[in-house]
């Protein structure tokens, strides 16, 4: 059985369907973004006091035909210039695809405009491969912006319908409330345990029975997947100044709403009863757990068909729990220099370099590709090996590019790919990569070893630029075989036009087994980077979580930073980013928020 045939995402679940809730099969990691301050600019005026300031997390829209979408704001914090925010922000980030917000900051001004306090971007995968999973950066209006991102605790989500009878009346004379509801969890922040709204429903206007639409909220956000948590449901009388009425509250669980479906609730306010709360749907899904998984998997003997956790799953160890446990990823590059290349010097072959300044499709796909894995590289140091030319005569099948043993940054190995063009080679043949496949075995092995003498974990991906398909594909698949347990990823980009379908053997060759290879075809995806790095890289997470749950390698503790061990960047310019509020509190993007990067570059 492969197991990752059997993850599910709950992330669209079909909010205006009755009937039971409706998974997909789209692998992503549930993670959780927390924001803080220091010194930021306080623009609350001259006899004012100081700023309430709160945060709206934008997600940036970085493809053409996205669309930029508010993903939720913070709680306003009163009278500060250093908030330290309690509510976190869940997204769902699928390895290999970018993923940037925005992050405005505003203090909230009771009667008029919000005013600004700064905003800055973030990269969610150059947090989460940051040390410490946190980065910092300034403001151009003053002080400095922290954004840590962590695992989503728990998984599922809850559909809860609600709706009240005879509510007590807050407005005055011939006028009726208008009703919405909250959902709060408790959370233990800065001034002791607090309620940290994470719902809010639609306005209901002129009416002391509302009935809402169903609510649809993340467990993990809600109480961590503990439907035994406390959780607090608020009514309030809209006001359009923001200044919002309580009309009652009742404090209850999950668990206990489980078991109300179809009964009622009191609200109470200082005591007093001031309405019916009618629990009228309560639904549970996603919430299978990895030690439900593993209750019916035998662990007596080794086998290809236990289970191994996802890194998208919601319980058990997670490519996210590794990372944030300082789990490095090395990367090694291996290209292909074999004569069916072409000439470089010849315009229209594979080498040939462009005039102006442009770039060789191998070059581009080590951009994409690479370029996202140094997120998670603390060195930046990468050996680059060459294949399928001859020395001296003899056709060597892995040997150094450039003048280093390992290249520093991407750019460094652009410049050792060129600088092998001046080494002296011939380019020949035939391509075999075998020997480029069981040396970035024995290094990230002796890696991994290395490392776990230290206290530390290693993971490394080899990423192999080939124009054309194996000479010897059972020799290869062997090979594969023979490194299935190294600590290591292999990624295959076919550059070029050449018949790759005999490359299916990679799929054979993990058939029902450890699956450690993933073949893609640059030609496929030679307009779009992120498609590209999206659609090469996105099984890495689950190799790389299986290999350490093969061995019996948990995460280690996750690394902790203070702010002054974080890098604060330097300040940007303010995003073309503009946001329009309702009165309902209800916030949605008017105009900007693209920075789309769909293109290679020049």
């Amino acid at each position: 059985v492969n197991y990752k045939k059997h993850i599910t995402n709950y992330s669209n679940y079909p909010i205006e369907l009755s009937n039971p809730i409706k998974l997909n099969k789209k692998q992503a990691m549930k993670l959780e973004i927390s924001l803080h301050a220091s010194k930021l600019n306080n623009v609350a005026g001259a006899f004012k006091g100081t700023s309430d300031p709160y945060a709206v997390i934008t997600h940036i829209a970085t493809t053409p035909g996205s669309k930029p979408n508010v993903l939720g704001k913070t709680e306003i914090v009163k009278n500060s210039v250093s908030p330290n925010w309690v509510k976190v922000i869940e997204v769902e980030y699928e390895f290999g695809t970018p993923f940037k917000v925005a992050v405005q900051i505003y203090d909230e001004v009771r009667k008029g405009e919000n005013k600004s306090m700064g905003s800055a971007t973030f990269d969610i995968g150059e947090v989460l491969g940051a040390r410490g999973n946190s980065k910092a950066r300034k403001l151009k209006q003053g002080g400095t912006i922290f954004c840590h991102v962590a695992k989503a605790q728990g998984s599922g989500l809850l559909r809860l319908g609600l709706s009240a009878t005879k509510l007590t009346n807050t407005e005055g004379f011939m006028r009726k409330s208008d009703p919405f509801f909250e959902l709060s969890n408790k959370r233990d922040g800065a001034g002791g345990l607090t309620w940290d709204n994470v719902h809010r429903s639609e306005v209901v206007k002129d009416n002391l029975s509302p009935k809402w639409k169903d609510a649809i909220v993340s467990l993990s956000v809600l109480n961590q997947a503990d439907l035994s948590k406390p959780v607090l449901i608020s009514v309030f009388d809209n006001e359009s100044d923001g200044n919002h009425v309580l009309m009652g509250s009742v404090e209850t669980s999950v668990k206990a709403l489980q078991g109300l479906e179809g009964s009622t609730l009191t609200l109470k306010k200082k005591g007093k009863s001031t309405g019916t709360l009618n629990v009228q749907k309560v639904e549970v899904a996603g919430l299978e757990t990895v030690t439900a998984k593993m209750a019916n998997v035998s662990v007596s003997t080794p086998s290809s068909s236990t289970f191994v956790p996802s890194a998208s799953s919601g319980g058990g160890s997670s490519f996210a729990d590794y990372i944030a446990g300082g789990c490095e990823l090395n990367v090694g590059v291996a290209i292909d220099f074999t004569g069916s290349n072409g000439d470089p010097r010849q315009a229209g072959t594979l080498h040939h370099l462009p005039p102006g300044g442009g770039f060789t499709d191998y070059e581009k796909a080590i951009k994409a590709i690479v370029g996202v894995l140094a997120k998670y590289d603390v060195d930046q140091k990468y050996p680059v090996w060459g294949f399928g030319a001859k020395y001296g005569g003899v056709v060597r099948h892995c040997f150094q590019c450039g003048s280093s043993e390992e290249a520093n940054g991407v750019q460094g190995i652009l410049d050792a790919y060129r600088q092998t063009f001046k080494s002296g080679l011939i380019m020949s043949g035939p391509t075999v990569f075998t020997e480029v496949l069981q040396t970035a075995a024995a290094k990230a092995t002796s890696a991994q070893e290395a490392a776990r003498a230290q206290g530390k974990q290693a993971y490394t991906v080899l990423l192999i630029l080939t124009d054309g398909s194996v000479t010897d594909p059972a020799a290869t698949a062997q090979i594969l075989k023979q490194i299935r347990n190294a600590p290591l990823s292999v990624v295959i980009v076919g550059v070029g036009s050449a018949d790759f379908s005999s490359m299916q053997f990679l799929d054979d060759a993990s058939s029902g087994d450890i699956d450690i290879a993933q073949f893609v075809s640059f030609n496929q995806h030679s307009s779009n980077s992120v498609a590209l790095s999206s659609e090469t890289l996105h099984e890495i997470p689950d190799q790389l979580v299986g290999y350490f749950q093969r061995n019996g390698i948990q995460p280690l503790a996750s690394v902790v930073r203070g702010d002054d061990e974080i890098v604060v960047e330097a300040a940007e310019e303010e995003i073309d980013l503009t946001l329009d509020f309702s009165d309902d509190g209800e916030i949605v993007v008017a105009a900007g928020g693209d920075d789309f990067a769909s293109g290679f570059g020049s």
